[in-house]
């Protein structure tokens, strides 16, 4: 999938004075102990950094003063961005991306509807909706994931043992509906559930290209399928920003039950346990290490072959820098990746990062996890909006087997 990445410069720049109608003068908001929400202005010294709202503003010999007023109310603030977006995945894309930011009500946090359509070099045509919506002075959380895709894209069979040669060139088309409410329970933990949907259809897969027996024919070969049912789900969360943390953690996990009565294709269960945690090193620098686990893991039954857990495929298409999105696939992915972020410019301009993962995966349920699989690789990172820390990310991840690409992103990964 193609995320709203933005590389041709005077797009970018366009995106810069969108950002700047809607976000500028916006305070971000997290929660707090005492069950309210606390507002959080920009560092006193925040003039002092640059960022690219401030070098179009040069540019066009205009000077424009920061306001550190929330202007965020219950009518939606919209901005819109056309770009050009680049994965290892889709290639180059055509993308309109928008999204909205309003309140429900005067203590609550900002919610978010954010949306975008896109059109790859590789056919693929995508259109996410997600929705973040704070509800009653922050006790509740609505929590939306919504994606219709038309999808040509290679699988490499099961395991993290699989080889680039047992490409197999596939073609489906997605839907998914995921809904999430949690109330607040205490401090900064949530606690819920939703209603989940996966849908699978017109599956179209040519063999592997070594003439080797695909994975996909001996596991479950289908052409249309559904996995739905319902989850519980839970949120710890701590951080200072959640755009761009530099200390305190997250936790989280979703547990998911699938079941025929409801017309899954199979009764399954599964566990997502995601957990970060930021650290500012060497204490009072710039500098951030980011740690990171994810962990996908099949508890009983037999999800559809594209249901597996598999690099990229996690709600953020972030896991797997190094490697094309569905790399590796099978019944458990445990993953894990630190990346450390430090200053370039005094000003926070530039910035750059070193990443360093690893994944392993099992094959079919029942198998064990084989092969750890590392990606490392050197990352840029330039201010585009020094109030609410967001950077245009451009990242060169390398893998084993050859694999190697580039990766970019507005907002950091995790």
């Amino acid at each position: 999938m193609i995320k709203p990445s933005v590389l041709a410069a005077g797009l970018l720049l366009a995106c810069c004075q969108s950002i700047k109608a809607s976000a500028q003068d916006t305070s971000l908001v997290k929660p707090v102990g005492n069950d309210r929400a606390e507002k959080i202005r920009a560092p006193t010294d925040s003039a002092q950094e640059k960022d690219l709202i401030d070098c179009v503003d040069k540019l066009r010999h205009r000077h424009t003063k920061t306001i550190f007023v929330d202007t965020v109310t219950a009518k939606p603030s919209i901005s819109f961005i056309p770009a050009i977006g680049y994965t290892l995945t889709s290639g180059l894309g055509l993308v309109l991306s928008g999204n909205a930011a309003f309140r429900t009500g005067a203590d609550d946090r900002i919610s978010t509807i954010t949306a975008s359509t896109s059109f790859s070099q590789k056919k693929q045509f995508t259109v996410p909706v997600e929705s973040i919506i704070w509800l009653d002075a922050n006790k509740f959380l609505l929590i939306g994931d919504y994606r219709f895709y038309a999808y040509p894209q290679s699988t490499y069979g099961l395991g993290s043992n699989s080889r680039l040669s047992n490409e197999d060139p596939m073609d489906f088309t997605f839907v998914r509906f995921y809904q999430t409410a949690m109330r607040h329970v205490t401090g900064n933990f949530y606690l819920g559930g939703g209603y989940i949907f996966d849908f699978h259809g017109d599956v179209d897969e040519s063999g592997n290209k070594n003439q080797q027996p695909a994975d996909f024919k001996t596991y479950l070969p289908l052409p249309h399928t559904v996995s739905t049912g319902f989850t519980a789900n839970g949120l710890l969360d701590s951080r200072d920003n959640s755009i761009a943390a530099t200390k305190g953690y997250y936790a989280a996990f979703q547990l998911r039950e699938n079941y025929r009565f409801m017309g899954s294709t199979n009764k399954w269960g599964s566990l997502i346990l995601d957990l970060r945690h930021y650290i500012n090193f060497p204490a009072g620098s710039s500098n951030v290490l980011a740690l990171w686990s994810y962990d996908w893991l099949v508890l009983n039954g037999k999800p559809p072959y594209l249901d597996l857990p598999a690099t990229s495929w996690d709600p953020y298409t972030s896991t797997g820098r190094g490697y094309i999105q569905g790399r590796f696939r099978g019944a458990q992915m445990v993953y894990a990746e630190a990346e450390y972020r430090y200053r370039i410019s005094a000003n926070g301009l530039f910035g750059g990062v070193f990443f360093l993962n690893a994944q392993s995966f099992s094959a079919a349920p029942g198998t064990r996890l084989q092969t750890v699989q590392p990606g490392f690789g050197p990352g840029l990172r330039v201010k585009l909006n020094k109030l609410t820390k967001t950077n245009v990310c451009i990242d060169y991840g390398f893998g084993t087997q050859g694999s190697k690409g580039l990766f970019v992103n507005v907002g950091e990964m995790f």
